[in-house]
């Protein structure tokens, strides 16, 4: 009897831990703010993946029906067989199908004369890649093992997303609203291009976050413009927020870092990886008559064309949680693209986190950061990540997974300290807070063969002129946007003005990180001195005063270095190359540098005084 019992008595207890164990569900768990990795969602054994077409309401591919973006989904098994809801990471992008590649003559010739018009340039065909339904792998092992869904889709024209890439049109900003609203249940989507059997997200909670990384960065950034439902929380990486302030610098023509000859219509041709039987259609519209007649490579002024494409001018719709982040010496997309829209979305009152490093292009925040940010917003838990200090910093030879954290950026014990121009040309002339009281010129020779790294470790040189502090006694912090007014005259219409701001001595023997020499630096045409859209040719031997900023930063100068200002005319990195020879003047007494210090002028004299 007593074994009949006991037997019972266990059948008991495993068919109630049985049970227990399949009425349990899988649901995503949290720890000190920040969603866990669940070994049921993390084996990709257990990831259903599939993929689909959400219509969005444009049109333009020219076919007259409304372009259907291209999507695919990874999420968990549990969202089937446990009817699991969950929210959603969403990465879109004009690059998963494949790109052009650097092909000789893709690029604009930047060997000609100021106000010339270039030769014509060679438009690839960018040869489709991928296979269905897999658009990225992408986010997944970070974020689906977290409970989330992980969705991709490609941009408009790319891929098999139907329509044309514009670069930075509105079908970009509203293609991934078409998407976060099928995500929410306000679209349709459907198992093909151009057939009717529709697809509904079951599986969604209708809470989004962005995330990407360059234009990948941008397209977040687009998104919240348009200020859509369900579009809760954004990490853009290096994004760029302006297309004018990726090809132009103050009315200059200039280049992305690395991309010598770049322009929008490039990167069209680059990203253009579309129905091949649509491409002559966007072609003629975008590319030839759109681009061709806005893009403006002569003056450089700023336009209706590239006001439609920057996306400060496009805020007052935009109400996402926005945690930025960006590289300090990222030279390709550079800084100013996230402070602008950070401070614009400070400046609204919205949640908002920054984070710079000091390194290059990219550059994610610590994931624990980024965690708690989607936990936050996505899952709705309560960690307080917006409270506190804003902006995190990389200090120069730290961990980048350990940032700094300061109350805001720019520092706000930073302030503005006037440094003025003492004369030494050719050899260095002086930085001072003391202004000369005579007015003093000095000219340089434009000649595109010599770089700015050559210019600023040259001990003499008439083409350039460069102003230096004394040592610094300790250490100096940089912390914000540094201006200035240069008063100059040329000897022909047109010149380029290209401005570093360098540590020195320049170090030798080895490769040198871009921070440990260019704290920041800047362009601009003289033409555009009194306006941005209206630039009138320059009337030789007058001056004129020019005003802008230069790159945004936060860097420690150490002890034992100096700081200099460097004036030239072409930056061959950057600019159009016309023939050497043209002479640009500076009047001393008419210009002033503004450095963001911390501490302010008595910081500035401690160190140098």
């Amino acid at each position: 009897m007593k074994l009949k019992y006991i037997c019972t008595f266990l059948f008991c207890i495993s068919y109630a831990l049985i049970y227990t164990q399949v009425s349990i569900k899988t649901v995503p768990v949290f720890k000190n703010g920040e969603a866990q990795e669940i070994e049921a969602f993390k084996n990709i054994d257990n990831w259903l993946r599939h993929d689909l077409w959400v219509e969005t309401e444009f049109d333009t591919d020219g076919d007259d029906k409304a372009d259907r973006m291209h999507v695919s989904v990874t999420r968990p098994i549990h969202t089937d067989t446990e009817g699991l809801k969950l929210p959603i990471v969403y990465n879109t992008s004009p690059y998963f199908a494949g790109t052009a590649g650097n092909e000789e003559g893709l690029f604009w010739d930047v060997k000609h004369e100021l106000g010339e018009t270039a030769k014509e340039r060679f438009h690839p065909e960018v040869k489709r890649s991928g296979v269905r339904p897999v658009i990225s792998n992408a986010h997944l092992r970070t974020w689906v093992p977290r409970g989330y869904i992980v969705v991709h889709s490609s941009s408009p024209g790319t891929g098999l997303s139907q329509g044309a890439p514009t670069v930075g049109g509105i079908n970009e900003s509203l293609a991934p609203k078409a998407v976060i609203d099928w995500l929410c249940g306000r679209a349709k989507g459907y198992t093909s291009p151009y057939g009717d059997e529709t697809v509904e997200a079951y599986w969604s909670t209708g809470k989004v976050g962005m995330i990407g990384t360059s234009y990948n960065g941008t397209l977040p950034v687009a998104a919240a413009t348009t200020g859509v439902e369900g579009l809760e929380a954004i990490i853009p990486i290096a994004p760029n927020t302006s297309y004018y302030h990726y090809y132009r610098s103050n009315g200059l023509v200039r280049s992305p870092g690395g991309y010598l000859g770049e322009d929008i219509d490039v990167l069209y041709d680059f990203i253009h990886s579309g129905d091949e039987s649509k491409r002559a259609y966007n072609n003629a519209k975008v590319r030839d008559r759109e681009m061709k007649n806005g893009m403006d490579r002569v003056t450089g002024d700023y336009n209706e064309f590239w006001s439609g494409r920057d996306y400060l001018n496009q805020m007052e719709n935009f109400n996402t949680a926005l945690f930025m982040s960006h590289g300090f010496n990222d030279w390709n997309v550079m800084p100013e693209h996230s402070y602008r829209i950070y401070n614009a979305a400070r400046e609204k009152g919205l949640p908002v986190k920054i984070f710079y490093h000091q390194n290059g292009h990219g550059g994610p925040p610590p994931l624990s950061m980024m965690n708690k940010w989607f936990t936050k917003y996505l899952h709705g838990v309560d960690n307080n990540i917006e409270e506190g200090d804003r902006a995190w910093i990389v200090r120069e030879d730290d961990d980048p997974q350990q940032p700094t954290a300061y109350a805001d950026y720019p520092n706000p014990e930073a302030s503005m300290v006037d440094l003025y121009l003492k004369a030494g040309a050719p050899e260095t002339g002086k930085l001072s807070v003391d202004k000369e009281s005579v007015s003093i010129i000095e000219t340089l020779v434009d000649n595109y063969s010599f770089d700015g790294m050559t210019l600023a470790k040259a001990e003499n040189s008439n083409h350039r002129l460069l102003y230096v502090s004394n040592e610094l006694k300790e250490d100096l912090h940089i912390s914000g946007i540094t201006e200035i007014s240069l008063r100059v005259a040329s000897n022909k219409p047109a010149v380029n003005l290209s401005v570093w701001l360098v540590s020195l001595p320049w170090e030798e023997g080895r490769k040198i990180k871009i921070t440990d020499n260019i704290i920041t630096r800047g362009w601009a045409d003289p033409q555009n001195h009194s306006s941005l859209t209206d630039g009138t040719p320059l009337t030789p031997g007058e001056f004129v005063d020019v005003s802008f900023t230069l790159q945004p930063d936060d860097q420690v100068i150490r002890k034992g270095q100096k700081i200099a200002l460097l004036i030239f005319s072409t930056d061959r990195e950057f600019t159009i190359w016309p023939n050497p020879g043209t002479e640009l003047s500076v009047d001393l007494n008419g210009s002033v540098l503004k450095l963001p210090i911390v501490g302010g002028k008595a910081s500035w004299q401690s160190a140098v005084e």
